[in-house]
């Protein structure tokens, strides 16, 4: 089987041969593995099941003094934080979109290397991304303290806000779909360390709509939906599993119960992640991550988990705790 087919396995319920993976990697984390590996690109060498496709949330303008633009005009300082950054100022001060336009969808920025990175990576399951999809997107053009006021104060604005972003995101997903693709993967943080950012009845009433829209979407057109969104969400599952996901991440087990959601929602909703970011893989030792690995492993040997760690690979995980998860999950197919 294909790697293509060994997801696709999981994502229909079936138990595959083996665990798939897909690890990600913060910047600083990816020029450690490269300094390691040398001339050998780390993307062969981790060998992860997904290629990522799109331009996730669209950072394209680099203004310097590290600071970035996204196609929407929020300006980021990545001075501390490498790979997203910290908003600045605000895009749209008032509760109301008078004014301001939003970006092009099909700029062709977000869809120039599809079938260059479908051809380097052709046995891979094909993903293309979408971040900030919907509240985040709206957060960092309006502030989150100020959404989370026009939540109540001004519910019409927050309607025509988000009608507008997905309009934009479901345009951008019908042009991904033009391309042999596998999978949309969305996202958008509605959780923290316990809980979530508001209560479920107000997410159910402001964000589920909008979500039902992208991705019946993707679901129409026969290709499956994943999504991320950090913390404490599993409250949403049911919800999300009507909405029409069949994949959750990243499936942290430092605010989520894994061994019970695992065999739990088997069948139902696949998961993908699952090794902490914020414990094992930069405090414990590699023998410890090796066992972490193989535990996970044989949690999701029949089938609805796709391993990776429970956030993209910080710069503070030492080299060795790396390579550990990396050969341990690779040794499945050398059995």
């Amino acid at each position: 089987m294909q790697k293509r087919d060994v997801v696709k396995a999981v994502l229909d319920g079936r138990r595959p041969p083996y665990v798939p993976w897909s690890i990600g990697f913060t910047k600083e984390a990816a020029e450690t593995l490269h300094l390691h590996y040398g001339a050998d690109s780390f993307e062969n060498r981790v060998q992860n099941h997904f290629v990522k496709l799109g331009s996730d949330i669209g950072f394209f303008d680099e203004l310097g003094d590290d600071r970035v633009r996204d196609v929407f005009g929020v300006v980021w300082n990545r001075s501390v934080n490498k790979d997203i950054g910290i908003v600045e100022g605000c895009v749209l001060p008032e509760a109301n979109l008078s004014g301001y336009q939003l970006p092009d969808p099909l700029d062709p920025r977000f869809f120039t290397d599809v079938p260059a990175r479908i051809a380097q990576f052709p046995d891979r399951f094909r993903v293309f991304q979408i971040g900030f999809s919907l509240y985040e997107r709206g957060w960092t053009l309006r502030g989150m303290e100020n959404l989370m006021m026009d939540f109540y104060d001004h519910p019409g604005f927050v309607q025509e806000l988000f009608e507008a972003i997905t309009d934009y995101n479901i345009a951008q997903v019908k042009e991904a779909l033009r391309y042999d693709i596998d999978a949309v993967y969305f996202g958008d943080d509605w959780g923290q360390q316990r809980g979530l950012q508001m209560g479920r009845p107000l997410w159910r009433e402001r964000i589920l709509p909008h979500l039902r829209r992208m991705y019946g979407t993707v679901r129409d057109a026969g290709k499956y939906v994943m999504i991320h969104s950090d913390g404490d969400v599993d409250e949403l599952f049911d919800d999300l599993i009507d909405a029409g996901v069949n994949c959750y991440n990243p499936f942290q087990p430092e605010v989520m119960d894994v061994d019970h959601l695992l065999p739990s929602y088997r069948g139902r909703l696949c998961f993908h992640g699952g090794l902490s970011t914020q414990r094992t893989l930069p405090f414990g030792t590699p023998e410890q991550v090796r066992a972490e690995v193989r535990r996970l492993l044989e949690l999701g040997s029949e089938g609805g988990y796709i391993f990776a760690a429970s956030h993209d690979v910080e710069g503070d995980v030492p080299l060795a705790n790396m390579l550990a998860m990396i050969e341990t999950v690779q040794s499945q197919t050398l059995l």
